[in-house]
């Protein structure tokens, strides 16, 4: 699993596939991923993913899953 401590604000945030998901705000306790509102996306909501679907961080937050299954199944609190 990746640390959380190695997801820093601004980075982005991609799908397996290479498909924009979205900018991270910041990590919400140590296990959630808060989007920005304000990414072309987001539709003015913080979406959150689980750190559970990260599979790695580079310069990005890669994810196990493709941009659009991320976004049909991110969730706004």
């Amino acid at each position: 699993m990746v640390a959380p401590v190695m997801i820093k604000e601004h980075m982005e945030v991609i799908g397996s596939d290479g498909v924009h998901v979205g900018t991270v705000d910041h990590m919400e306790g140590a296990d959630q991923v808060k989007l920005t509102k304000t990414d072309e996306d987001a539709g003015d909501e913080h979406h959150f993913i689980p750190l559970a679907w990260v599979d790695h961080v580079d310069s990005k937050v890669h994810l196990k899953q493709s941009g659009a299954e991320a976004k049909a199944r991110w969730k706004t609190h």
